[in-house]
């Protein structure tokens, strides 16, 4: 309202003057912008006040603080592209998964991965040897994640972070990750270095700063976990996230299915709530072992099966009639992950793909 009462203002000085224009209105709201602008900087150095005695508090030292936090501004960017998620309600009907499928396990993102799979090969190896996770797992979360490192994103991590819990919408994430941004740089990496997605997700795997601390790995013995320029710590920090989640050596993350019209989906809908992506989770249905699957009707599309004595649930992704998917435990893994079903069916079908 300030805003507006100013402008009438100024229009009834220049018209007293008689000049009334354009040239003088657009000075004086310029100046209220300014003005706008210079406020918001002080709050958000405020805000940085109260990060740095945090900060302080959880061990980062004073001479990293007075390095990082002066030089970083509000990024009015990385929060408008918050702001443009999409934010669908909860009882919004899920869309099928095969639009989804073919925009991420197709011709070029598969011909791309054989290709840096046969480069890393020994290395990969190497790697599932020492920890169970597949090779072709490793590669397919490479894809998805940066397009085999094409794209890792240019924003100032500490920049992004800090102006996204400035903004407040989610500022418990958000300043836990600036927070851990800052152990970082406070353990040697590089503050140029720490670049990422405008949400803070960093180097060819998108850790976040705090997955960074706790599981980024060293690969090449130099003693710096670089998930930025080196693939050989990028690939081992991804094994190292799957053994930390619990990946099984050795089994399947899941496999397409055909399930008899004569199914009966209502006796094994799960009943089970998750506290983590209950949405997400609520598409599956109850655990069952691969030997009462078959007994039920269910088929596998490869021709074979695993082990009978392995558990498995089933989701439909597409509808019923559509190929089905009985997953594993392997697959909850992938989900800790990234949280999204498309994004596990995806990341599984395109290590098949690169496997095959």
């Amino acid at each position: 309202m300030r805003f507006y009462r100013k402008i009438l203002m100024t229009m009834l000085i220049c018209a007293g003057a008689f000049v009334l224009g354009t040239e003088c209105l657009a000075q004086d709201i310029g100046t209220d912008a300014a003005q706008g602008t210079e406020a918001q900087e002080v709050a958000f150095r405020s805000y940085l006040a109260q990060v740095r005695q945090r900060a302080l508090q959880e061990g980062v030292t004073q001479a990293t603080l007075d390095r990082v936090l002066p030089s970083i501004r509000y990024n009015d960017r990385v929060v408008r592209l918050d702001r443009q998620q999409p934010e669908g309600a909860s009882s919004a009907p899920v869309p099928n998964f095969a639009p989804y499928k073919a925009r991420h396990v197709d011709a070029s993102r598969i011909s791309r991965g054989r290709a840096k799979y046969a480069e890393l090969r020994p290395l990969l190896k190497r790697i599932e040897d020492e920890t169970g996770v597949p090779e072709d797992i490793m590669i397919a979360i490479y894809g998805h994640e940066t397009d085999y490192g094409s794209f890792m994103g240019n924003f100032n991590a500490p920049e992004a972070l800090a102006s996204l819990a400035y903004e407040g919408r989610r500022r418990a994430l958000f300043e836990g990750e600036l927070i851990a941004a800052l152990k970082m740089i406070d353990k040697g990496v590089p503050q140029y270095a720490i670049t990422g997605s405008w949400a803070g997700a960093l180097g060819k795997p998108q850790f976040l700063p705090s997955v960074y601390l706790r599981l980024a790995r060293d690969g090449d013995g130099d003693g710096y976990a670089d998930i930025w320029r080196s693939e050989v710590d990028a690939m081992t920090s991804i094994a190292n996230y799957f053994v930390n989640a619990g990946w099984r050596r050795g089994e399947d993350w899941g496999f397409a299915v055909n399930v008899p019209a004569s199914f009966n989906r209502g006796i094994m809908r799960s009943r089970m709530t998750s506290p983590r992506c209950p949405r997400v989770f609520a598409r599956h249905s109850q655990w069952r072992t691969i030997a009462e699957w078959r007994q039920l009707g269910i088929s596998p599309q490869r021709g074979f099966w695993p082990n009978d004595n392995i558990m498995a649930t089933l989701i439909e992704p597409d509808g019923v009639g559509n190929t089905a998917y009985l997953l594993g435990g392997n697959y909850r893994v992938i989900l800790d992950y990234n949280c999204s079903n498309f994004y596990a069916l995806s990341v599984g079908l395109l290590a098949d793909e690169l496997r095959n």
